[in-house]
């Protein structure tokens, strides 16, 4: 893998587990992530204009891709609102690709290669400890949590056939434009205008940015890099993520929740190089 790419696969990385810190430690997180998809569409809508090539036929996909996208940071801003991000965030990245692979596997008949099967079993592993073993441990969290990774492996699904009638910029903005609207406008329903305009703070800025960074330098890297290798490296946002939230957000981030996060990584990673 180029230095290059590396370097772009880990940016990627640590700004995607970044924006996420930054809308758990918002006061409200649900409102800071309403404004946060608003906040990034609107900054990169010019460079979306730019790429724009849209067919027809990429609607209904980003229509699916939107409302998987609007369930996704409802249950994510839900979570993170009750929540340790150091539970969440590893639970959800890494049970994902999981469900992928399990959708793949019943819809094509496909039989799982030994390093999937690995994968599987030590992302399994790394969610336990992150959830914690012993007797009578929460599961509202991890339960929360594996909806969000239900989300994500939903509009992953859906944008990898969506991305072929559209070009990946303008894909997402549209995509994100569409979930923030109708995210901001339920929002705003159930509990009042003021709640969404509450939450264009600097961290809601920051968060909506991170996340077309994000994607942005994922897209340059997959020009550098074959794609198994960078979705490898970019999965280190799940330790990011948890070193993070110890630091900044102050959560009780045992050994074992520590050790959890980054078997949940390397599960990751030998389900990205199957």
């Amino acid at each position: 893998m180029p230095a290059t790419a590396l370097a772009l696969a880990l940016a990627a990385a640590a700004v995607h587990a970044s924006w996420n810190i930054l809308i758990a430690r918002a006061g409200d997180p649900e409102a800071a992530g309403a404004a946060a998809t608003l906040i990034g569409a609107a900054v990169f809508a010019p460079v979306a204009a730019l790429a724009w090539h849209v067919e027809s036929s990429a609607l209904p996909y980003i229509g699916a891709s939107a409302l998987a996208e609007l369930t996704y940071f409802a249950l994510l801003a839900g979570a993170y609102r009750r929540y340790d991000l150091s539970v969440v965030y590893p639970i959800a990245r890494g049970a994902a690709p999981v469900l992928v692979l399990v959708v793949a596997v019943v819809a094509t008949s496909a039989q799982p290669s030994a390093l999937e099967v690995v994968g599987v079993a030590v992302v399994a592993v790394g969610i336990m400890l992150v959830r914690g073993v012993h007797v009578g441990a929460d599961r509202a969290a991890p339960a929360m949590a594996l909806g969000v990774a239900a989300c994500i492996a939903t509009y992953t699904v859906i944008d990898k056939s969506g991305l072929h009638h559209a070009s990946a910029i303008p894909y997402l903005e549209l995509t994100l434009t569409t979930s923030g609207v109708l995210y901001a406008t339920g929002l705003a329903a159930v509990r009042g205008r003021d709640v969404v305009r509450s939450g264009f703070t600097r961290w809601a800025a920051g968060a909506g940015v991170g996340m077309f960074v994000a994607y942005a330098l994922v897209l340059v890297a997959l020009r550098l890099a074959p794609a198994a290798s960078v979705a490898a490296v970019r999965e280190t946002s799940v330790v990011m993520a948890t070193v993070l939230a110890a630091a900044f957000l102050h959560e009780p981030v045992s050994r074992g929740r520590a050790a959890g996060s980054v078997l949940v990584a390397a599960g990751i990673v030998a389900l990205a190089l199957a």
